[in-house]
């Protein structure tokens, strides 16, 4: 009986954190608006705009919705999490998280 409760909230637990992951498909669809500053590979094109490819996708999800509540200040990052759902926000955070990143040694 022991066993079967434990089984249990394993798969309890494993659901609620699949339910949790974005869709890196559908982020990749979404993000045209964060690919001005983050790039569409996760590298920033602006000098104040941080990489983020390749950065854990939970860190990303908590990192836009602190903007979008306003928790953290950045007029332009308020301007575009506007319009996202939290939908839209797990699905980037999962497109950019997928980014692989490469190291090379410099020439």
């Amino acid at each position: 009986m022991r066993g079967l409760i434990v089984g249990l909230a394993v798969l309890f637990a494993s659901s609620i954190v699949a339910q949790g992951a974005g869709d890196a498909a559908l982020g990749k669809k979404v993000m045209a608006k964060c690919q001005v500053c983050h790039g569409k590979d996760g590298l920033a094109k602006l000098p104040d705009a941080p990489n983020i490819a390749g950065q854990k996708e939970a860190y990303l999800v908590k990192t836009l919705k602190a903007f979008k509540a306003g928790e953290r200040k950045n007029e332009q990052m308020t301007i575009v999490l506007k319009g996202l759902s939290d939908e839209d926000i797990a699905n980037i955070a999962a497109y950019y998280s997928s980014i692989k990143i490469t190291v090379q040694v410099p020439p």
